[in-house]
């Protein structure tokens, strides 16, 4: 997995960064997630937990996990901000709907990280997964696959999330080179397990016609679902779950590739926000991590499904853990999801 963008990788190794850490253990970071009981959330908090306790230099995560809209987060920031955290590691619900609260936050002299989708207030810092890229290379190989024709499920995220709308603009990008593939339905999953599978259940019992799923990482209950209700099986594209790997090499007849998306990506965004408390700001405010994308129909693909696949991990997180050189836990810390104190 490569990491780019704003930020050159290498450049940061070759000292972009200046200041002098502080005593280890000195710092309280604040968590706002608006997502609960997704495994892709979870593992980001267990990974945002993780580093924390393994970097050495936190003291303390206040962190405010709930399902709620940008209205909640917006509260649960102000709180956050009312309890005087160093800094505070954000998933945002909505950009514009929580832009003051993170701009009070900097005007507090509280340092900002947006990780998995980015924001909208000038002062955050960004760590993300690239959005966009992610639903292009997913939706170009399932097109692809189709033979370039046909109908396609799209089953999005959540509606107004800012990684939604990214990978809304990379999916288009894939379509509009395959004028000849058409969306039969479009859906927003809200990344719900059990919601997704009652939209492709229901979608399968109209009789609409289709040739190929595209998913937002709502993935192996897709499977399931074609499975249970013997559907013939099409192209699925998915995230690196660690079930829809699995299904990857074991369902017979499936086609479909797992796009990365690693939920480690919270880890990241500690590892980030310690380099800017410590005085080291980055150069510039946007770090990308690239995709990659495992399909189980070329040899390269399958070596690198093999090669990833964890049936150790809850079916619902990423394999991939770790992000080289933003996140140093083991993997027993990440999924014990201890944070310092706990």
């Amino acid at each position: 997995m490569r990491i780019l963008g704003k930020i050159g990788l290498a450049a940061v190794t070759a000292g972009l960064f200046a200041g002098t850490a502080m005593a280890q253990g000195t710092y309280t970071i604040g968590v706002s997630n608006t997502v609960q009981g997704n495994g892709w959330r979870e593992e980001m908090i267990c990974a945002i937990k993780a580093q924390a306790l393994a970097s050495g230099k936190v003291a303390k995560l206040n962190i405010a996990h709930r399902n709620t809209d940008a209205a909640g987060q917006l509260e649960d920031i102000r709180n956050l901000i009312s309890a005087k955290v160093d800094a505070i590691v954000v998933n945002p619900a909505d950009p514009a709907g929580i832009q003051a609260a993170l701009a009070e936050a900097t005007a507090a002299g509280i340092t900002v990280v947006a990780v998995d989708q980015a924001v909208t207030e000038p002062s955050a810092y960004i760590i993300s997964n690239n959005q966009e890229e992610y639903a292009y290379l997913g939706a170009k190989w399932l097109f692809q696959t189709m033979g370039g024709k046909g109908d396609v499920v799209y089953m999005r995220g959540a509606a107004g999330a800012s990684a939604d709308s990214d990978r809304d603009k990379g999916f288009k990008k894939a379509l509009a080179e395959f004028p000849d593939v058409k969306v039969a339905q479009e859906v927003f999953t809200g990344w719900q397990q059990d919601q997704a599978k009652q939209q492709i259940l229901d979608f399968i019992a109209s009789g609409t016609p289709f040739g190929g799923i595209w998913t937002s990482g709502i993935d192996n209950v897709i499977v399931d679902a074609l499975v249970e209700s013997q559907t013939p099986l099409v192209p699925v594209v998915g995230a690196d779950n660690a079930g829809f790997v699995g299904q990857l090499s074991s369902v017979e007849g499936l086609k479909g590739a797992a796009v990365t998306n690693p939920g480690s990506i919270g880890g990241a965004g500690v590892t980030l926000a310690l380099q800017i408390l410590d005085g080291k700001k980055p150069a510039s405010q946007t770090v990308l991590v690239q995709p990659d994308i495992w399909d189980n129909v070329t040899d390269e693909g399958k070596a690198k499904l093999k090669g990833a696949a964890d049936p150790s991990l809850s079916a619902e997180w990423p394999v991939s853990i770790s992000i080289p050189d933003w996140t140093t836990y083991t993997k027993e810390q990440i999924v014990a999801c201890k944070g310092p104190g706990e």
